[in-house]
């Protein structure tokens, strides 16, 4: 199935539809349940840009749980359905189109507490950040 991926990114071959490509994750970081995800991209050893972009789906009830990251920027992005985010102490809801920047070394984690049958659906990314570089104090809102 990842050459088919690798074929379509490169024009060759049909479309492969991402549900074929996720795969099961039980109690992500300690969280409820098993949420899908698949590793769309990781970056090559020495190269600059992002560590890792993730989908990831968390069916009604699943979570990632709350868990830190060294001296990174994990973001979410929330593509469709909606959740309870925990972040550094503080929890709020999310949806659709938030972006959700988590601090080096800060607490967070995901709950889809949807009351239907609706899936919370992000991209996860993660980026290290450069040495002496700041994070900018209004990232993260």
């Amino acid at each position: 199935m990842a050459e088919d991926a690798a074929a379509t990114a490169t024009g060759r071959g049909r479309p492969v539809n991402v549900r074929d490509l996720l795969t099961a994750k039980e109690h992500d970081h300690g969280g409820l349940g098993t949420i899908l995800a698949h590793r769309i991209f990781a970056r090559a050893e020495g190269s600059a840009g992002a560590d890792f972009i993730d989908l990831a789906v968390l069916p009604p009830g699943a979570s990632i749980g709350r868990h830190r990251h060294g001296a990174d920027r994990e973001t979410y992005v929330v593509l469709a359905g909606s959740g309870l985010m925990f972040r550094d102490g503080e929890e709020f809801r999310v949806g659709a189109g938030d972006v959700v920047v988590n601090r080096p070394h800060g607490e967070h984690g995901l709950l889809n507490d949807s009351a239907d049958a609706t899936d919370l659906h992000l991209l996860v990314f993660e980026v290290s950040e450069i040495s002496g570089e700041a994070v900018r104090e209004d990232e993260g809102s």
